[in-house]
Formats: C-alpha cells, sequence, structure tokens
C-alpha cells in the first residue's frame, strides 16, 4: 500500500500527465476546476491544455472536436454540471456521432455521489449513473480508490469510445494494491468471498460494504463483496459466475436506484438468468436530498449507514 495518499482527481491526472510526457496526441480541458496535480500539467503542456471556463456545453463540443480530429481527450469538470448542463452536446456529440466515427473523448466527473455534501443537491451527483448509463457507446467508470483512477488512464488510451469517469471529491482510503494488475475487461473485482449472501457495489459505498463485511464477520456471518467499477459495460457472464451461489444479493450505490443504475443492471441480469436470488437495494429513493451535513449525515437519514445495512444482511443471513 502507499504511505501517501492520493485523491482520485490527482492520481488520476498525475498520470496523465506523466503519459503526456511521451505522447503528443492527448489534450486536457477544464471547465475552469482545478486541482493540485492539474497545476503540474498546465505548466507543462501549455499547448494541449484548455481551460474553457464555466461553460460545459462549450467544453464538450470543443472536446468532440478535437475527438474527431483523432486526439485523446480528457474534459474535466464538476460532475452533476458536467453531465447535466452539457447533456444535449453530451448526446449529439459524442454519443450519437461516435456511431459513425471513432473517438476517444474521456468526461471526467469529480463529486460523485454526495461527495459535495455540505454543497447541497445542486452539487450531488446522484442522478449521473442514470442519465450516462443510457446512452448508446458509453462506458461508465466508477472507481472505489485512487488506484482505479490512476489505472485508468492507460486504459483509456486503448479504448477509443466515449467514457464518463466519476471521481469521488473526498480523500479515500485505498483498497487495491498500487502494482495490482486491474482487469478493466472483467470490470469487477471480488474483494471478499461469501456465503448466502453478496454486497454488490460501486464507487464510495465499496468502502461501506467492506466495512458491513468486516462487521459481519466479527459475529460469524461470512458476507461476499464484489467491487464493481465499470457499470458499462458490465460482463454478465463473468458476474453471474460470481454472484449464482448466492441466496441474497444487495447493491449499494450513491444514485438513485429502481431506475438505471446499478440495481436495474444486477436486475436485469437475474431475471435474464432465471434467477431465485433475492434483489435488496440500497440508494436514493425518488427524492433529492435536500438536508444539510456531512456525508456520514445524510447516509444515516437515508438508511445507508452501517448499522441500516447490517441489519438487512442479518435478516437474509437468517
Amino acid at each position: 500500500m502507499n504511505d501517501k495518499p492520493k485523491t482520485m482527481r490527482d492520481a488520476l491526472i498525475g498520470r496523465l500527465c506523466q503519459l503526456m510526457q511521451g505522447r503528443k496526441d492527448i489534450f486536457f480541458l477544464s471547465g475552469d476546476l482545478g486541482a493540485p496535480a492539474l497545476d503540474e500539467l498546465k505548466t507543462k503542456f501549455k499547448d494541449r491544455f484548455i481551460n474553457v471556463g464555466i461553460a460545459e456545453q462549450n467544453l464538450i463540443n470543443l472536446s468532440a472536436g478535437l475527438g474527431l480530429e483523432g486526439f485523446n481527450v480528457y474534459s474535466y469538470a464538476i460532475a452533476p454540471f458536467l453531465t447535466m448542463r452539457g447533456y444535449e452536446q453530451i448526446k449529439n456529440n459524442l454519443s450519437l456521432l461516435s456511431e459513425f466515427r471513432e473517438m476517444n473523448v474521456n468526461l471526467i466527473g469529480l463529486g460523485a455521489g454526495i461527495s459535495y455534501d455540505v454543497a447541497g443537491p445542486s452539487h450531488h451527483a446522484i442522478e449521473d449513473i442514470n442519465i450516462m448509463m443510457i446512452l448508446p457507446e458509453f462506458i461508465v467508470f466508477s472507481p472505489s480508490d485512487w488506484v482505479l483512477a490512476e489505472k485508468f488512464a492507460d486504459w483509456s488510451l486503448e479504448i477509443k469510445k466515449p467514457k464518463y469517469a466519476r471521481l469521488d471529491s473526498k480523500l479515500l482510503p485505498q483498497i487495491y494494491k498500487d502494482d495490482q494488475k486491474i482487469n478493466f475487461h472483467t470490470g469487477f473485482c471480488e474483494l471478499k468471498k461469501g456465503e448466502k449472501v453478496c454486497l454488490v457495489s460501486t464507487g464510495y459505498m465499496t468502502h461501506r460494504a467492506l466495512e458491513v463485511a468486516a462487521e459481519c464477520a466479527k459475529i460469524g456471518m461470512n458476507t461476499g463483496v464484489i467491487d464493481v467499477f465499470l457499470l458499462k459495460p458490465l460482463n454478465s457472464d463473468l458476474i453471474w459466475n460470481m454472484l449464482k451461489k448466492y441466496d441474497s444479493i444487495i447493491t449499494l450505490e450513491e444514485g438513485f436506484i429502481n431506475k438505471s443504475g446499478l440495481d436495474n443492471a444486477i436486475s436485469n441480469l437475474l431475471r435474464t438468468k432465471q434467477s431465485n436470488a433475492k434483489l435488496i437495494r440500497f440508494g436514493f429513493g425518488d427524492k433529492f436530498v435536500l438536508e444539510t451535513g456531512s456525508r456520514e449525515y445524510l447516509h444515516k437519514l437515508n438508511h445507508l449507514d452501517k448499522e441500516s445495512i447490517m441489519k438487512v444482511v442479518k435478516e437474509a443471513m437468517a
């Protein structure tokens, strides 16, 4: 494990800065959003860094143009503004156009879920999973730690498709080892094998899943944990091989449930496989998070805290 923890944004941007030294085909665009690692990048590569200002629609238009010219483009802004203010441009200029022309445009949204907790609902990104997963041609990446975010940089250069990476704004504990080989083709990792109940999580909620699994172990309950970092495409056959032994599957995401998120993807999989496993969904219901407070406080109000999940796991085990 690394002695110096990193934020997801600094890990990803830092790796891109290294890659830009040996490659002239990478552009980095910002919607007037900074980061410590970005200071070095924009100083070293002034000719390939563009700050478009607070103009997300123009950010997408410019990114699409560079992508059509064959450049590898990384476009960075606050998640809800990047995805929703520029959604028409994302649909027409990236999703639709990429069905006819190859382009590698990577949208980097900062502030996944409610990681901008005290900023309120305008800065929460709990619908971005839903709206980005329904777009054809798009890959949706939801890392749980900075190691995954860093390794995404190299992989993203190989896959010439539009992508959306939803990064947590907080400094989170490291889950994966620095030198661990990540299989992006698989798109998920079984972090813990279990019996009867499996927690299937993405992003920040993988930390909650591991926390719950650790508490379960203390009382003799062996709970599985699967971290899904590629929400789309979901490698259905491979993840089914992991899930088919469980009686109950619990999905955990910092997003709206019963719409088109991780829970819906797992639900469709279970239905396709004609599974009898019970599916339990944890996320936000059909309402915005209007209260103000820390992430832990907001989780408790919305029954995403450790105790609420533990109660359901115990019932499923019984």
